[in-house]
This record gives C-alpha cells, sequence and structure tokens, in this order.
C-alpha cells in the first residue's frame, strides 16, 4: 500500500490515554464476565479499544454524537471482534433514536457532563434507566464539584476555563447529579477518587421487582 493510500490517522486525546488504565481499573472491579457495555460519547475510540483488548469478553458498544469521530472510532477498533459499530448518538436527542431498552449490563460515560449543557445529565441518567438491565451499573468519569469539600485548584481554573468558553459548560455538582439519578430510578453506590482530581461516580439499577401474582 503506498503512503498515499493509507487511512488517515485517528484523532488522539492526550487525556484518554492517560486516564484509560486507572478507568479500566475501576470497571474490572464491578463489571461480570462477559457484561455488554454501551459507552456513551466515546470520541476517540481510545477508551472502547483499550477495555475491549484487555477485556476480551466484554462486548462494547460505542456511541458518539459527533457523526465526523464515528469513521475514528470504527477505525481505531477495527480488529476487535468485541466492538461493535460505532452508533451516532448525542445524549439529548436519544429518546428519537434510543439503543435497544435493557439491553446493556453497564453505561460508561466519560468526561462529557461537564462539556455540556446541565440537560445532558439527567438525559444521560434517563437513558440508563431505560438501556441497562436490572441489577447493571452505570459508571461516570469526569470532574465534579463536591459540597464541603474544597474544589482542587487547577479544578477551579478549569471549571473557568469551560464557562468561559459556552456558559452553559461546567464541573456539575456532585449532589445535582445524584439528585437526577434517583429521580430516574439508580442508586448512588459510591464514588472512586481518580488522578487528576477526577472522580469515577457508579450507580445501580435496582433488579426489576416481580410482577405480583
Amino acid at each position: 500500500m503506498n503512503a498515499i493510500d493509507e487511512p488517515p490517522t485517528p484523532p488522539f486525546s492526550a487525556a484518554a490515554d492517560r486516564n484509560k488504565g486507572p478507568i479500566l481499573s475501576v470497571l474490572r472491579a464491578v463489571l461480570p464476565d462477559g457484561a455488554r457495555v454501551l459507552e456513551v460519547a466515546s470520541g476517540t475510540g481510545q477508551h472502547a479499544a483499550h477495555c475491549a483488548r484487555e477485556m476480551p469478553h466484554w462486548h462494547w458498544q460505542p456511541s458518539e454524537g459527533d457523526a465526523t469521530l464515528l469513521a475514528a472510532i470504527a477505525q481505531r477498533c477495527a480488529g476487535l471482534p468485541n466492538v461493535a459499530a460505532p452508533l451516532r448518538m448525542d445524549v439529548l436527542s436519544a429518546a428519537e433514536h434510543p439503543p435497544p431498552a435493557a439491553a446493556f449490563d453497564a453505561l460508561v460515560c466519560v468526561n462529557l457532563l461537564h462539556i455540556a449543557p446541565w440537560s445532558a445529565t439527567p438525559a444521560l441518567m434517563r437513558l440508563a434507566a431505560d438501556c441497562v438491565v436490572g441489577g447493571g451499573w452505570i459508571l461516570v468519569y469526569g470532574p465534579f464539584e463536591v459540597e464541603g469539600e474544597p474544589l482542587a485548584p487547577s479544578n477551579q481554573a478549569f471549571d473557568a476555563d469551560l464557562r468561559a468558553r459556552d456558559a452553559r459548560w461546567g464541573l456539575r455538582r456532585l449532589g445535582e447529579v445524584q439528585r437526577v439519578a434517583r429521580e430516574a430510578g439508580l442508586e448512588f453506590e459510591r464514588r472512586v477518587a481518580m488522578p487528576a482530581n477526577n472522580l469515577m461516580l457508579i450507580w445501580h439499577r435496582p433488579e426489576t421487582k416481580p410482577r405480583a401474582a
């Protein structure tokens, strides 16, 4: 193949490269063997490729609202039989073309909520309640404000930069995120401290109660 015929190098995220290992460590501790995972906002596809390569018994469904990134995700995950073709899905419009109901054991979302309007947070929780099976897991990674705890200077600066770029963006308060998740029927399990002042937030979707006879 001539150089001119080679596919373009897919976009690369230095942050995704740094955090992929710590994120996978948490997922391994939570998700069962054979887990079916829906990743929301897959971006460059680096998490999908890394997790699927390291955990070949997981089935990974990437999704992304930016149509220009779908080819990059597919290219990065080419050759991984446990990664499905990426879905074009914006969490704010997922209700128009939703993934199959109760089709996944887990929903994973990395670094989305602070670069989206607040409405994306309850939309994500409603999506999780619809597409994750009873007993399944929801894992959300990123920087958050925790009420009653000091915000790291780096996160203060990051929050100010985000809001300067788009007034709808910014770090979300943990209590508010927990509230909308609870309203969607999800049960908060715990938070895990991650590198660079990030958190992994973990919810559990209760088992469906049996119908009365």
